[in-house]
């Protein structure tokens, strides 16, 4: 199928014309020299607008490009809802929990204050093991994702693509901290809104029936009521993307940065409703995409369709929006990392103090860039990077939220949860190509097991990994009462 390509040149000077207009303003907004919690949260005076634009934006990277749409490819409809439920529930829960926990924290920074109270110094340092590597798993994925694309469209090797997006940020983010973050996603978020519009303008009008109509009769599974694995792909990414996105240090900032809980419960609403909206239209143009090409290759779906004998225009419009997906989630990222160091490197090392923490901080970030970098550069799957960082938190999120209200979880306990339902998970989380495990296929053999089984290993890698940790803590509990 014949694509439209802009030259390796042309590509190249948008990428440096889009983060020179970010590094501007990173250098014009930072003049002021900000502490260790201007740097985490600002000034905690973040209105509806910009709270709201800075949660869609971080929350929306690169990957809604290549995920959603790549998921629909193989999971139909159920896939596509599940997704965007699962990236909108997290702003649901924290419209819940959020006002909470900035009563009990009111100069909160991360939620890693609320596990160090809750459970202590050992379970901090497994849940900081976690965090940070589904952040860090999330910005090879981002990082990989738009490198993906300028390979795509112009054939730029992925190392050039990886080196130039993180030289951009680290330039202006390690500078402006949290405050520069909710400042550059203002504009991020006007970007992603346009030409979201613009692409959907483009796609359901050159479409020759209703794009219904054309699921319908190319891949009817896809929107089949009757058809199984919609629905346990519906629920797999739900759980997924659900219970990761509560661990998500970003989004924790952006909580503790709201002037009050009315703006801060408004913008959760606001953002919820926007973000489902934008994961669901890439999820739906991924059926679109299938419907017409059966033989695309998942990652590149949206591509596939959008780009499809389309002018320069639009692959200038889709790359600037990619800039700008990936900008805003990487800025975050990076961000978040770094405040995680800050807030709990002196807990951890009681030896670290005041700048030398920040500057410890910044040493990591640098390091953790070059690993992000040779990692990029290898262009792994992106939906299945996110599928290893989601199940690390799927295991721990239960006992750590059912902590919230159950203040009787001991850190012994709370240790040997989380560690059955990451060992469960694993077991039977699928190998890159999905038709094999650690456990059905490596360690017993395939056969062995029944067609739901071997069918269904991500739905039940993740429904163990939460179930697990419910039924130890629940059986605990039980046996308690009966004392």
């Amino acid at each position: 199928m014949e694509k439209i390509y802009l030259s390796t040149e042309v590509s190249l000077t948008i990428i440096v014309i889009v983060g020179l207009f970010f590094i501007g303003l990173g250098y014009f907004n930072t003049k002021k020299i900000y502490n260790n919690k201007n740097y985490i949260v600002g000034d905690r005076e973040e209105n509806l607008f910009s709270l709201t634009a800075s949660l869609t934006a971080s929350a929306l990277g690169a990957w809604i490009l290549f995920g959603p749409a790549s998921a629909a490819t193989w999971g139909g409809i159920g896939a596509v809802i599940g997704y965007a439920l699962g990236t909108a529930a997290p702003m649901l829960f924290l419209y819940n929990f959020g006002p909470k926990i900035r009563k009990e924290f009111p100069q909160g920074l991360t939620i890693t204050e609320f596990i160090k109270k809750r459970f202590g110094t050992g379970i901090l340092k497994l849940s900081l093991f976690l965090i940070l590597f589904y952040l860090t798993i999330f910005l090879i994925a981002e990082v990989t994702a738009i490198a993906y694309l300028l390979k795509f469209i112009s054939q730029v090797p992925l190392w050039i693509t990886s080196g130039i997006i993180l030289i951009i940020c680290l330039l202006y983010i390690l500078r402006g901290g949290f405050k520069l973050s909710i400042i550059t996603d203002k504009y991020q978020f006007l970007f992603i809104i346009l030409i979201i519009f613009v692409s959907i303008f483009i796609v359901l009008g050159n479409l020759n029936l209703s794009s219904y109509e054309l699921i319908k009769q190319n891949s009817p599974d896809s929107i089949d009521k009757n058809y199984l694995p919609n629905y346990t792909s519906g629920l797999t990414f739900f759980i997924a993307v659900a219970a990761t996105n509560l661990f998500h240090q970003g989004n924790w900032q952006r909580v503790f940065s709201a002037k009050n809980n009315s703006i801060l419960k408004s913008s959760l609403i606001y953002s919820s409703i926007i973000i489902f909206l934008i994961v669901f239209w890439m999820g739906y143009s991924g059926l679109i995409s299938y419907s017409l090409n059966s033989k695309v290759i998942p990652d590149l779906a949206f591509f596939d369709l959008i780009l499809n004998n389309k002018g320069s225009f639009v692959v200038i419009g889709v790359l600037i929006l990619a800039l700008s997906l990936t900008l805003s989630t990487i800025d975050t990222l990076i961000n978040a990392i770094s405040s995680l160091i800050i807030v709990n490197g002196g807990q951890i090392n009681n030896s670290l103090r005041g700048k030398e923490v920040k500057n410890k901080s910044n040493i990591i970030i640098l390091l953790l860039s070059l690993l992000v970098f040779v990692l990029a550069s290898k262009g792994y799957s992106i939906l299945y990077l996110f599928l290893l960082a989601d199940l690390l938190c799927c295991s721990a999120v239960v006992t750590i939220f059912y902590g919230f209200f159950k203040k009787k979880i001991s850190s012994k306990l709370s240790v040997i949860s989380i560690t059955c339902g990451l060992v469960l998970g694993l077991l039977f989380f699928p190998s890159p190509d999905f038709q094999s495990s650690i456990l059905v296929g490596k360690l017993i053999f395939i056969d062995t097991f029944s067609l739901f089984i071997k069918t269904n290993l991500l739905f039940i890698s993740f429904s163990l990994s939460l179930i697990a940790p419910f039924l130890i803590i629940s059986i605990y509990s039980l046996r308690n009462s009966f004392k």
